[in-house]
């Protein structure tokens, strides 16, 4: 390693050398780097799958334009609209289709552990507005209480749901009714439920009587080929001027309820205070071991400073340690964090992963706070005179 590091920097490895010197201190040191490490790629993963699994449901379905209530920051929570809204917006000579869409939240009465699962309504008659891999099985929905389940489902046996067609249907109770899952889907489980389900708007009804067929959740609008969806939601907002109402585009409703969930959820706000603390851990931890280091060689480097090595050369040594303890302290915390991710996906079925950001991000992040921790240690350093520092 010696050598190595001798030709990268040109000359003989002060830093490397000084580091090693003491092993039980390196080692300590690469824990403490290692223990920031892990602490930022679980928070990162975790914010990594809130991401994941607020817009997987965005991914069932397809639209150019939402409208939904001013309330709806999600797209299961909030107030529900009026379908008259949806006519009103077929007017629009560019508005092609439109749909109402139901979502309500449906525990399956099964024994054992519960499932909560996220059921969408939507007319089966009205495939464009469903992915294409949904959308070829939706002609089932037809048929009342019939479903499209999500084979991803958390606590769902994952065998039998990969085994669901019309000739082999899966059978279950919900909110009295018996339902009948005729095909899957990849849903995933997420944050807010265990899992997804599509339903007929009629079976929807039917499972939530207290909902009405006149105020579904979201209205989904499709446009005519070539239109500019910009300069459609500005005449719809024109057409429409009910100030309960949020008219955006598709791709809009989906960064702003991720923006939401980040920024305004506790969820998403605790973990980015958990990024946070993990690295001023990792400078404290850094700042610490390269402070002590300096100060144990203070002779060593008032020769130096007397020889008339300047400022450039104590930097390049502290640095110079710094890169070392940031890379070869990452590689355990990137083994550490991608255990603990994986286990963790292992028990709760969220979709953590390390993914390659995540680990590009924070090697990156690790050697710049270990190099913002050795330009601290070394003020001291080259402020000093050489006559103070014997």
């Amino acid at each position: 390693m010696s050598r190595l590091l001798h030709l990268i920097f040109g000359r003989l490895p002060i830093g490397w050398l000084q580091l090693t010197h003491r092993p039980g201190r390196f080692a300590s040191a690469l824990l403490g780097v290692a223990f920031a490490n892990v602490l930022v790629f679980v928070q990162l993963g975790i914010m990594n799958a809130l991401s994941v699994a607020t817009l997987r449901p965005y991914e069932f379905f397809s639209a150019e334009i939402m409208i939904s209530a001013t309330d709806a920051n999600t797209l299961v929570e909030g107030s529900n609209v009026a379908r008259q809204w949806m006519l009103q917006a077929l007017a629009d000579p560019d508005v092609a289709q439109g749909v109402g869409l139901f979502v309500g939240k449906l525990p399956w009465d099964r024994t054992g552990a519960a499932i909560e699962l996220t059921t969408f309504g939507i007319d089966p008659f009205n495939a464009g507005f469903l992915a294409p891999e949904i959308a070829d099985d939706l002609p089932l929905l037809t048929l009342r209480d019939t479903a499209l389940l999500d084979r991803l489902a958390r606590g769902l046996d994952r065998e039998a749901a990969a085994g669901i067609r019309p000739q082999t249907p899966l059978r279950f109770e919900a909110q009295g009714r018996t339902v009948t899952a005729l095909e899957s889907f990849a849903g995933g489980s997420g944050f807010g439920g265990d899992g997804y389900m599509i339903v007929s708007d009629q079976t929807f009804l039917g499972l939530f009587p207290t909902r009405s067929s006149a105020a579904p959740d979201h209205i989904l609008l499709k446009l005519r080929a070539g239109a500019q969806t910009v300069a459609a939601i500005a005449r719809l907002k024109t057409l429409i001027s009910h100030p309960g109402l949020r008219i955006r585009s598709y791709r809009d409703a989906m960064a702003e309820e991720l923006r939401y969930q980040q920024i305004q959820r506790p969820t998403g706000v605790i973990f980015g205070f958990g990024v946070l603390i993990g690295v001023l851990v990792g400078i404290v931890i850094v700042y610490q071991v390269l402070s002590t280091d300096v100060a144990d060689h203070l002779r060593e480097y008032a020769t130096f400073k007397a020889m008339g090595y300047g400022r450039r050369f104590f930097l390049g040594i502290v640095l110079e340690q710094a890169l070392v303890l940031g890379v070869f302290g990452f590689i355990p915390g990137l083994a550490a964090g991608w255990g603990i991710l994986t286990l963790m996906k292992a028990i709760t079925q969220l979709p953590l992963a390390m993914t390659p950001a995540i680990a590009i991000g924070v090697f990156g992040g690790t050697v710049a706070f270990c190099a913002l921790s050795g330009i601290v240690a070394t003020r001291k350093l080259t402020a000093a005179d050489p006559a103070d520092l014997f």
